[in-house]
């Protein structure tokens, strides 16, 4: 069945190598580029950007050589209210997000595909590693790649209108067709870290936005151990960076524990008080039907990170997730996936741990 498609264009070799597996395969397709800053100059720019002038540029010689219409969409006050904003308010709450997740649920697939539905589109098409297998979301083949973690939180029906066409490939294959299209980007490195951080300093960042807060870093006795500018500018499980004035009784190196934005304290001890095994998700999405008491399956806590077996139970609009074995570090604000072997049966945002006792 040919399909209306509007695929999505970042300017990388992903995205324009879908668009043409989707020209290929009879589509009618349409390249769009998002423009997600008003000031393209103030995102990073050259190897490591995302969403910067060049890929506005690259995106357009792209889609000439597949041959589709293109076009450049101002998304920027949507991602700065979106993402931006959210970003800095999630680290003000004492939380750690991810950007990544937040544009792919706000910006790719609410605002851009609700402007393509509303355009006579009936599916936007991106680069992302992941399959759809009879509306089912899966693992894309290549592991290293894959980035079903990142689109969990989309729902049934927005995944009802979306294509993944490199879900069955290797990243490497990707690059080699790309060249063998004679795509510009083939070799294009692919973009890293927050794109709109400008120079990658967070800290920095967040305190232009969120000023000065100076505040004591405690140790789990209460013992003040040193002193901070903003605990927004700290994450769970974090070890460089925090410059206190008084070490370990045991000489242990010591990790953020907890963040709390209330009293403005930051909390430290050794690497074992990191250890979870209960989580609580917040806003879950259900990909597919829910049973109606615990269940067995896999959840993975960060883009890329350890997947773990557990126990996991819809708690009305919660959800609730008892690890077998405990996990580190694991921050409110990121998502728990939770998977039965590459399927993905849903999301949750993390609000909640309870660690192990030590």
């Amino acid at each position: 069945m040919t399909l209306r498609v509007l695929a999505a264009m970042s300017g990388g070799v992903d995205s324009a190598v879908a668009a043409a597996r989707a020209a290929d395969a009879g589509h009618d397709v349409t390249g769009v580029h998002m423009a997600l800053s008003s000031n393209p100059r103030s995102y990073r720019t050259g190897a490591r950007g995302c969403c910067t002038l060049e890929d506005s540029r690259d995106a357009r010689r792209a889609a000439d050589v597949i041959g589709i219409p293109f076009y450049v969409w101002d998304l920027a006050e949507r991602f700065h209210r979106d993402v931006v904003e959210d970003f800095v308010s999630e680290y003000a709450a004492g939380r750690t997000p991810n950007p990544c997740l937040r544009c792919n649920e706000k910006i790719k697939f609410e605002a851009l595909l609700d402007r393509a539905v509303a355009l006579g589109f009936d599916a936007v098409c991106t680069g992302h590693y992941a399959r759809l297998d009879g509306g089912v979301l899966r693992r894309g083949v290549d592991a290293g790649k894959d980035q079903s973690y990142v689109l969990a939180v989309c729902t049934p029906e927005q995944l009802a209108r979306a294509l993944f066409p490199l879900g069955d490939t290797a990243k490497a294959d990707i690059r080699r067709e790309a060249e063998a299209r004679g795509l510009q980007v083939a070799d294009k490195p692919d973009s890293h870290d927050v794109c709109f951080i400008a120079d990658g300093d967070t800290r920095g960042f967040l305190a232009e936005r969120l000023g000065t807060a100076p505040g004591p870093i405690l140790d789990t006795d209460g013992n003040r151990v040193g002193e901070h500018e903003g605990a927004y500018a700290y994450t769970v499980g974090q070890r460089k960076g925090l410059r206190l004035g008084t070490p370990a009784p045991d000489g242990r190196p010591r990790y953020v524990l907890d963040i709390s934005p209330v009293d403005n304290t930051v909390t430290v001890g050794p690497r074992e008080s990191l250890d979870v095994r209960e989580i609580t998700g917040e806003r879950p999405v259900w990909l597919g039907d829910v049973p109606a008491g615990p269940f067995a399956c896999e959840v993975q806590l960060r883009a890329h990170g350890e997947v773990f077996p557990c126990t996991a139970e819809r708690d009305g609009d919660r959800l609730r997730v008892r690890l077998e074995t405990p996990a580190r570090g694991v921050a409110a604000g990121q998502a728990a996936v939770l998977y039965e072997g590459d399927r993905v049966l849903g999301s949750a945002t993390i609000a909640d741990t309870a660690r192990v006792a030590v």
